[in-house]
């Protein structure tokens, strides 16, 4: 399963020298970029009268978002908890700041302002993009889109079309316009049901298809039905009630023939293509038989960092690399490239992708309010949660990760391996949308810590969204920094492997040299204050975790060490058979420890349990075979990243409350 050497285009291409791939990100950037900087024009362009402070006019409208959703929805005849939970659904009440998304949506109630988005954000995925009109495959029944029209919302409140994009007030004045609007050319009364919306509602967002629509219809009374409360990225406390007897429509469209999705998605083929391309070599993924002749025990988490367009010019190219799904940032279409049961090539690393699939994101890490949209993490967690079930895989972060976390396969090739979906991706929100909050569970000093900030409140400083060293926009993240002393000035723990010259880590958005990020459990190596320090790659490694918005939680689970009488261990990015285990025609794979300590008296978390295998592709026929071995590895939580540790090197310590026995590997 040899990699090809390739130019980066998708996240899955990125073997290329930081440098090059900081430079090709920038370009990439400009389309998201450039939408950010009307928003901040047209702000300063409608500056509020001398006697008014700007700032405390915009806190005041921010505070009065709660009553605003009431006043609009009594003026146009809308159900309250029909306006709120399209809100919610579209944005989860949160305006970004007036920056648009990836189609040129504002507010809470995401209005497009599509001849903005036709302008300015050339070549991104669009609601009506080619995936849902010519790709052969698409069984499902498509409609005309027309999303939530800011330029139309602003007409009917007599409102100017600026006023819409940067003052949450007026945005959900007009989307409450909108949904009057729908209704009346729906023939159907303003009804006080929230059940009479369900058509209106499905209209709103302007799917491409029936079937998303209906999905969108179906999540939003979801929402009327169980209530929601959050607070959102300006700050504020929002509440819907919940309404459990409103009463919604069936939803049971038919499944797509020939693709592996779930049915409530709307989903395509564009196949990566399996072709020779010369000296023996075939492109671009690895046809198998998973899980036959091997588990698929991952799902990897990346994004894009360029518009879906250009990906699927990448994943149409035999000599470039591949992935399973892609996902659509504008409305959370799902297109599939390779059948799950074969292995694409997508991680860097060959061991991670026999075993794992692989989900690419249409989106740059540096800007996600305009590409991670609430339609793409809903899409993306129903699709995994599919995926989850189908391949028995456990819904935790040892199993659920970025590209940022894949265990690098080996020393050298550490400084290449990728940063993405990057600290703004919001894994907290991610795993409630799978079902599987994560959550604390034991008491404040449990010898484990769950990674936990708050994520619309924690906002550490990063720098080079933009620029190199100048600091990004302040912005929610998962990502926790990491110090070597109890303090805020003190060194950033400093990566032997990232940087293996003894450089220090940074605060650049794209340096994972001293982080952790949401849903990672470490053992707790020692408190002091409103700090914990935690085992990270073979060191103590500190956090700021005040008993006022703790940014890690106490939990249980198990936790491996080395055995008495070994003063250190190896530490892996690959677990391999044993030499015992290749045929004789198979060459034994050398094994390669990473650059790291792991010593007496540590402790790293365990989630999962497996056996050593290779995937062996030396026949002339571009098929593969799996070399099983004996020899047990525990995956553990090492730093950023995951790591292997040979099962006969360490003892098994269960934190109080874990329950059971250590599962048996999985081959």
């Amino acid at each position: 399963m040899t990699e090809p050497a390739a130019p980066r285009v998708p996240d899955a291409a990125r073997r290329v020298p930081d440098a090059v791939r900081r430079r090709r990100r920038r370009v990439v950037c400009v389309v998201a970029s450039v939408a950010l900087q009307v928003p901040l024009l047209v702000t300063l362009l409608s500056v509020p009268s001398a006697d008014k402070d700007p700032v405390e006019s915009a806190a005041a409208d921010e505070r009065r978002l709660q009553d605003v959703f009431t006043a609009a929805a009594a003026e146009y005849g809308v159900p309250r908890s029909v306006l709120m939970a399209v809100s919610y659904q579209q944005s989860r009440w949160d305006s970004h700041r007036g920056a648009p998304s990836v189609v040129g949506g504002y507010g809470p109630m995401h209005l497009v302002d599509v001849p903005y988005a036709q302008g300015m954000l050339p070549g991104a995925g669009t609601l009506a993009g080619p995936q849902t009109s010519t790709h052969k495959g698409n069984s499902r029944g498509t409609r005309s889109a027309q999303p939530a029209d800011l330029q139309r919302a602003a007409r009917l409140i007599g409102a100017p079309v600026e006023q819409l994009r940067t003052d949450p007030a007026a945005n959900v004045r007009g989307g409450a316009a909108l949904l009057a609007a729908i209704q009346r050319e729906l023939g159907k009364p303003l009804s006080s049901d929230p059940a009479d919306w369900w058509e209106a509602v499905a209209r709103f967002p302007g799917m491409g298809d029936t079937v998303s629509a209906n999905t969108y219809a179906h999540d939003v009374f979801t929402v009327i039905r169980r209530g929601a409360h959050r607070t959102t990225d300006a700050g504020q406390h929002i509440t819907l009630p919940a309404s459990p007897d409103v009463r919604t429509h069936p939803h049971n469209p038919p499944r797509p023939k020939d693709i592996e999705c779930p049915p409530e998605l709307s989903c395509s083929w564009l196949r990566a293509p399996y072709v020779e391309i010369g000296d023996g070599e075939y492109g671009n993924y690895d046809p198998a038989d998973r899980p036959n002749d091997q588990k698929i025990e991952y799902i990897v988490i990346h994004d894009t960092e360029g518009p879906l367009p250009s990906m699927f010019k990448t994943v149409e190219n035999p000599y470039e690399v591949s992935w399973h799904y892609s996902i659509r940032s504008s409305d959370g279409h799902v297109t599939q490239h390779v059948r799950t049961k074969d292995a694409a090539r997508h991680s860097g690393s060959q061991y991670i992708n026999a075993r794992s699939i692989g989900i690419e994101h249409e989106g740059v890490l540096t800007q996600p309010e305009t590409w991670y949209t609430e339609q793409m993490y809903q899409a993306s967690a129903r699709l995994v949660r599919y995926l989850a079930e189908k391949y028995d895989i456990p819904l935790d972060r040892q199993h659920i990760f970025g590209h940022d976390n894949v265990p690098s396969p080996m020393g050298v090739t550490i400084p290449h391996m990728h940063d993405d979906p990057g600290p703004f991706w919001d894994w907290r929100h991610y795993f409630d949308l799978l079902g599987a909050p994560l959550r604390g569970k034991a008491g404040r000093d449990s010898d484990m810590v769950m990674m936990l900030p708050d994520y619309t409140t924690h906002k550490p400083l990063f720098t080079g969204c933009k620029t190199g060293g100048v600091p990004c926009a302040p912005h929610g993240s998962s990502a926790v920094r990491l110090h070597t002393e109890p303090r805020d000035d003190a060194p950033l723990i400093q990566d032997p492997g990232r940087r293996p010259g003894g450089d220090p880590s940074t605060e650049d958005v794209n340096d994972l040299g001293s982080r952790v990020s949401a849903g990672q459990i470490f053992a707790v190596a020692g408190r002091r204050g409103d700090w914990t320090a935690i085992w990270y790659q073979g060191r103590k490694a500190w956090f700021k975790n005040p008993k006022v918005r703790p940014t890690a939680v106490a939990t249980t689970g198990r936790m491996v060490t080395p055995k008495d009488g070994l003063s250190e261990i190896p530490v892996y990015g690959r677990a391999l058979p044993e030499p015992e285990a290749y045929p004789d025609d198979v060459p034994v794979k050398a094994e390669s420890p990473l650059p790291y300590s792991l010593l007496a008296g540590q402790r790293y978390v365990t989630q999962g349990h497996v056996a050593g295998s290779y995937v062996d592709k030396s026949g002339s026929d571009g098929t593969f075979r799996v070399v099983k071995g004996d020899e047990e590895f525990y995956e553990i939580q090492f730093g950023h990243r995951l790591a292997y540790v040979r099962a006969s090197d360490v003892d098994v310590v269960d934190s109080p409350g874990a329950a059971g026995a250590p599962s048996r590997p999985r081959r």
